[in-house]
């Protein structure tokens, strides 16, 4: 298994709008071979921003690899980080970590 995560640093007051876009957007992740399961997380609120991470588990790497080279990838992909076309909803790009399972406890 693989899982890929992305961090986001949402802008204070822009949470909602953030969460929206996420519930509202046609993913086409279930149509994808490889693909197991999807979760938004909401973490800890700082000062400046409330983290988020949007968690995807794969089958393997490849799986995931195949996805982001895809056409329902750029489409997913399209408008993400906007609520409209002016107004950007987190603080910088969101930041990339991709994992290859160890070890699963179930």
């Amino acid at each position: 298994m693989y899982i890929a995560m992305n961090r986001f640093k949402v802008a204070l007051g822009s949470e909602p709008a953030f969460e929206e876009v996420w519930k509202n957007r046609d993913t086409h992740l279930k149509t994808v071979p490889g693909f197991i399961e999807f979760h938004l997380l909401k973490g800890p609120t700082r000062e400046d921003h409330t983290l988020y991470a949007s968690h995807t588990i794969w089958a393997n790497h490849g799986a995931f690899e195949d996805w982001t080279r895809s056409d329902a990838f750029r489409v997913a992909h399209r408008n993400a980080g906007n609520a409209s076309e002016s107004r950007p909803l987190y603080l910088s790009h969101p930041e990339f970590e991709g994992f290859e399972v160890v070890q699963t406890v179930k």
